[in-house]
């Protein structure tokens, strides 16, 4: 009687265990053809014989390796050597067989590579020793199993998505859809793995659909309706007389076949599209990458990028080394000697838990699980190898050894679909993890049936309690990657959860929405030993959203962050994908006396790791605290504006030649042009000019027919706003919707600047110059604002403090520039330097008159003479705030949250003072 399947699959696990430790160079060909021929229950001897004798083609003598008439001829050579070569020689052997004799099969092999020709098929399938088990059913036929033809297959990746991709459209069309339409494709991506990974038999599932289907796909769905109701039944509860190819499917359960579903329906090219997806080689897939890839797949509107919304193994890696992993593998080497310590230690692994409260399709579930099975197999090899009592020839049970299962993990999922996927994703890593296992030790190992499944919960995490899903006494860390979404892009429903989650907290209407996962978790991790750890955008660190937030979280719910990856681009390889600015941050409801910052030269490449005292809001060394907007500046500096807000729809908006065009049909018109200051027109020496109205005459405006039609379109323009504020301003359209002109010439700072320059770029300009509200003005500003403004110091400032577009800078008057702490006490002499120095920048930027700011402040192209000049500008600056050099960046900024917080305590205690007084 044949071997089944899984005997056969479990000895060729072992036997390429045994004899990947075991190989040498020396070894017997005749010894490892026995060991093979055992894997499927054949003596060797009684099938095969070795070293053949044959005549050759020339009366020459040759010596087969091994020959089994009729059936497979195998030629050995040593470890490396040319495969080609072998299968020539063993065809030359041919001319010396009988008819009779003339082999099906031809395999070669060097010891670690096997190619077996299939003479019949004209076919040709190579493999490595250790993949044997994957490809053990190409030699059924050795166990006496009747022959199939398995054909080469590709790699499931992008196309495998499309290609379901095609039939979920299809059996949408025909009015298939919603939630069977996502079950039961979901259903199929478990089949497709599962024949190509030992849950199934290869080809199994493909066989079905190829031999008992017809061409038309005209009985597919009832035939597929039959083989779910077969997995999800018992080997001892089905029908006596079931169908002998349904019978051979094993019981999966874990509930994902249970669910009775309407009968779909398919045609001919559905039939096809689903065979095509079978013909794909599903072994190598990764759970976490394909899952996102098939939820775009459903969505096509993002199938156009197919692949650009997973996220990278590398990246999630980057959040779950610092948040457990690093400690588990540090714990893990120093128990390892010690048996009992290590028993502890994986009993630990087993207990540990997981929340993802925005788990998408499962990614940091998925690589999360991987993980800890990778830590816990090398616990397994020690124990069972070096501290275990199991001795060569006993056997045991390594699935019983297993500590870690899909049970230690939750989620938590906005959209059913991509929950579904999650849940069956850990199945599908599971199971290859225990494939992994089973390599090791030799030992086929698969979970099934399916006892333990993951719980993927479907529901709105920010309305959900997430006790309710798992205990918080009972939970060990909260990790993912929560929806970013800016307060400007939040729709009505994501509004009323943030209005939930910051009940009774001012100004969280800033707030991007993954800030609400932040509040959650803080509430859950009270009082426990929880670890928490989210990916986010990095406006959360910058800017106002920084005071609001942090706020919060440091003096409400006392978090204390234990590490954190500074802005970096969050991207994968898919084509076209531009990635996202975030940071990543650990935190928990205790300290830590190791905290870690991951700092990033660039943002695209790799990080450095160095320690920190304390992490603050922003990200660097420093005590906990947020700064929040202010009106007024905390130092004796002049008062910073924003621009005008004009509000016009462009009709007083004018290049060069559309003004001297106006001017010339309408003279009486040039004295109200103006030119006009937006970042654009700073940055890039551009002119363009505004018809500037305040001062205007009622009775001018009658004789300038062109201007008052300006006039006109500019009153109706406002009028026809969504917005109260700007329908008001109608009433008054010779005026900026919100005027902020300076009254004195000023200093101008525009509002977003490249995150590539070494210096924020300013400039003096008189006050007929008209400020759009995409800069900012310091009126009477001096050389020595401008000096401090334009150093090194003021940029760390920024850079660490602002907010961003995209990754540009994004200078603000209440949270940088009133906030920033200037130089405590400089005497006369270092004002005077600063000045003069200030004025050498200025000028050498005049030599330069044919180049925008743009062009000098380009780290690339900034002239020689002008780093020069802001280098010594630099020492000054710096020496007006201490004699001790700063030695980096992250020195600067530390140096200047000390001073921030000194200068703050001052005018707290003022502010008190005064309060104390008027109290009297």
């Amino acid at each position: 009687m044949a071997l089944s399947w899984n005997e056969i699959k479990d000895r060729a696990v072992k036997f390429s265990k045994e004899w990947e430790n075991d190989f040498n160079e020396d070894a017997e060909a005749k010894s490892f053809m026995d060991d093979f021929f055992n894997v499927f229950g054949v003596p060797r001897r009684r099938v095969a014989g070795f070293e053949t004798r044959v005549n050759k083609d020339g009366g020459k003598q040759g010596f087969i390796d091994l020959l089994w008439k009729g059936t497979i001829l195998i030629e050995f050579k040593s470890k490396g050597k040319d495969l080609d070569k072998a299968h020539k020689q063993a065809t030359d052997y041919f001319p010396g067989l009988k008819d009779n004799e003339l082999p099906k099969y031809i395999l070669v092999c060097d010891f670690a590579r096997f190619r077996l020709y299939d003479l019949e098929e004209t076919t040709a399938i190579e493999f490595e020793l250790k993949d044997f088990v994957n490809n053990v059913q190409l030699f059924g036929f050795i166990a006496g199993y009747q022959k199939k033809i398995y054909n080469e297959q590709d790699p499931a990746n992008i196309k495998a998505a499309e290609l379901m991709g095609k039939l979920h459209d299809r059996l949408e069309e025909i009015g298939y859809e919603g939630h069977p339409l996502e079950v039961y494709l979901v259903r199929l991506l478990f089949c497709l793995f599962a024949e190509d990974t030992t849950i199934f038999n290869k080809q199994q599932f493909q066989d079905y659909i190829e031999q008992r289907t017809t061409e038309d796909g005209s009985d597919l769905a009832p035939k597929l309706q039959e083989l779910f109701q077969v997995l999800n039944t018992s080997a001892d509860k089905r029908f006596k007389n079931l169908d002998e190819q349904l019978s051979e499917f094993p019981y999966v359960n874990g509930k994902l076949f249970e669910e009775i579903l309407p009968m779909a329906s398919f045609d001919s090219k559905m039939r096809q599209a689903l065979l095509d997806c079978c013909y794909l080689d599903w072994s190598k897939i990764s759970p976490a990458i394909f899952g996102s890839m098939f939820q775009s797949v459903m969505n096509p509107k993002e199938r156009r990028n197919l692949g650009a919304h997973y996220t990278s193994e590398k990246n999630i890696l980057k959040l779950i080394k610092p948040l457990f992993l690093d400690d588990l593998w540090a714990e893990f080497e120093s128990v390892k000697s010690n048996k009992n310590k290590l028993i502890e230690f994986h009993k630990k692994l087993g207990s540990l838990t997981f929340l993802d409260p925005a788990c998408g399709c499962g990614n940091f579930l998925i690589i999360t699980y991987r993980e800890l099975r990778n830590l816990e197999l090398e616990v397994l090899k020690l124990l069972i190898y070096k501290h275990s009592s199991v001795v060569d020839g006993m056997e045991f049970h390594v699935g019983g050894m297993i500590r870690i299962d899909v049970d230690q993990f939750f989620g938590i999922e906005y959209e059913e679909f991509p929950a579904k996927i999650a849940e069956v994703a850990m199945w599908l890593i599971d199971h290859q993890m225990n494939m992994v296992v089973s390599s090791e030790f030799g030992k086929y190992y698969a979970r099934l049936p399916l006892k333990k499944a993951a719980t993927i919960v479907h529901g709105n995490a920010l309305q959900i309690e997430w006790e309710t899903i798992i205990n918080k006494n009972h939970l060990s860390y909260i990790l993912g990657n929560p929806p970013f979404i800016g307060k400007q892009l939040q729709s009505e429903s994501q509004k009323a959860d943030m209005e939930k989650v910051f009940e009774n907290i001012k100004s969280f209407g800033t707030l991007d929405y993954v800030c609400a996962w932040y509040i959650k978790a803080a509430q859950i991790i009270q009082n426990t030993r929880i670890k928490v750890a989210f990916v986010s955008t990095n406006s959360i660190v910058q800017g106002e959203q920084v005071g609001v937030l942090w706020s919060i979280l440091f003096n409400k719910y006392k978090i204390k962050i234990h590490f954190a990856h500074r802005t970096f681009s969050w991207s994968n390889e898919a084509k076209g994908n531009a990635g996202v600015h975030v940071i990543i941050v650990g935190f928990a409801n205790y300290d830590s006396n190791n905290k870690r910052i991951f700092e990033y030269e660039n943002i695209k490449g790799e990080a450095h790791e160095f320690k920190a005292s304390n992490i603050n809001s922003y990200l660097v060394e420093g005590k906990d605290f947020a700064l929040l907007s202010r009106s007024k500046p905390i130092c004796n500096v002049p008062e910073m504006l924003y621009g005008n807000k004009i509000v016009d729809g462009g009709f007083y908006l004018f290049t060069d030649q559309e003004k001297d065009d106006f001017i010339n049909k309408e003279p009486l018109s040039a004295k109200f042009f103006k030119p006009i200051l937006s970042g654009d027109e700073f940055l890039n020496g551009r002119n363009r000019w505004i018809l500037y109205l305040v001062d205007i005459d009622p009775s001018e405006i009658k004789k300038l027919p062109l201007i008052k039609e300006r006039i006109e379109s500019v009153a109706k323009y406002r009028a026809a706003s969504t917005k109260l504020q700007t329908r008001e301003t109608s009433k008054t359209p010779t005026l900026f919707a919100e005027p902020r002109q300076p009254k004195s010439n000023f200093l101008l700072i525009p509002r977003t600047s490249s995150e590539n320059r070494k210096y924020l770029p300013l400039g003096f300009y008189s006050k007929d110059f008209i400020v759009n509200d995409s800069c900012t003005a310091l009126p009477n500003a001096t050389l020595y604002h401008f000096g401090i403004m334009s150093s090194q110091m003021h940029i760390a400032w920024v850079k660490y403090t602002c907010g961003r577009l995209e990754s540009r800078f994004r200078y603000s008057n209440t949270i940088v520039y009133n906030n920033y702490p200037w130089p405590e006490n400089p005497n006369e002499k270092q004002i005077k330097i600063i000045e003069k120095l200030a004025q050498k920048v200025l000028d050498i930027r005049a030599e330069f008159s044919d180049s925008s700011l743009a062009d000098l402040y380009d780290p690339f192209t900034m002239p020689p003479t002008l780093v020069k000049a802001h280098a010594e500008l630099d020492k000054a600056v710096d020496l007006t705030y201490r004699p001790q050099p700063f030695t980096n960046e992250a020195n600067r900024v530390a140096y200047l949250f000390d001073l921030y917080e000194k200068y703050t305590a001052d005018l707290f205690t003022k502010e008190k003072v005064k309060k104390k007084g008027k109290g009297k």
